[in-house]
């Protein structure tokens, strides 16, 4: 993937890693669209900034995401990169009958968000230069979190999709897996000031790193993840997998 002179859109860009990876990006050198739902957040996120602009999306709203894929390669013709970062979690407790609308929301908004704005924007990315996509999973896609099922589900399957995509895309438009561990942002409550999870400054100074590698990874995965990534390699998911459900 290039560094530099793209069009990048950047779902989930108005907070958290969105908002980092997507100012970076700009600063560097790129185009950047940012989009969310809360359209205060997404005009802080662009204020200074000349070349990026917001556009409110709702991904959990097929309709629509199809009518933005319309008109944002409208705005933007030289659109060659997409990043599926939007996404929710929630702690769960699934050991007796619940009400599921959380789990539902995780579902529709981690899954079948992306998988709906990959499919309304391929057929462009497909005739740009240098075209890339990029998934935000998790390193809980490879061990997951017990307290949060749905959401370590997700994440394993947009693991899963990716290589598959990859796969198909192949010399169309690169696919590469951005896998963070547990990131200093406002996913969930209290994460932003939980010492034990990385500072996002220093996340995104070392992906923005990993980025700039030639070629570009596959996977896009900090020091602070290789645990979770390489558990199963190591024979050391039980250890990990009881790491996790102590927190």
């Amino acid at each position: 993937m290039k560094t530099t002179g793209n069009t990048i859109l950047v779902s989930g860009g108005g907070s958290g890693i969105g908002l980092a990876l997507a100012q970076r990006w700009h600063d560097t050198g790129n185009t950047v669209i940012v989009t969310g739902r809360n359209a205060a957040k997404l005009d802080a996120a662009i204020a200074g900034r000349p070349n990026m602009s917001a556009m409110t999306l709702d991904v959990t709203d097929a309709a629509a995401i199809a009518a933005f894929a319309k008109e944002v390669v409208v705005r933007h013709p030289g659109l060659n990169i997409l990043v599926n970062n939007a996404g929710i979690m929630s702690s769960e407790d699934a050991s007796a009958k619940r009400d599921l609308a959380e789990a539902e929301a995780a579902v529709v908004t981690n899954i079948l968000g992306p998988i709906r704005l990959t499919d309304a924007l391929v057929d462009h990315l497909a005739a740009q230069d240098d075209a890339a996509i990029v998934n935000v999973t998790s390193g809980l896609a490879f061990v997951p979190l017990p307290k949060a099922p749905t959401y370590s589900a997700t994440k394993a399957a947009m693991h899963s999709y990716s290589i598959a995509l990859r796969i198909q895309l192949a010399g169309k438009v690169e696919v590469i897996e951005l896998a963070p561990p547990a990131v200093r942002t406002d996913l969930t409550p209290g994460q932003s000031t939980r010492e034990n999870y990385m500072p996002l400054d220093d996340f995104a100074d070392e992906v923005m790193a990993l980025f700039a590698a030639e070629p570009t990874p596959e996977e896009i995965l900090v020091q602070n993840v290789l645990p979770l990534r390489n558990a199963e390699a190591n024979g050391n998911v039980p250890a990990v997998l009881g790491m996790l459900a102590s927190l």
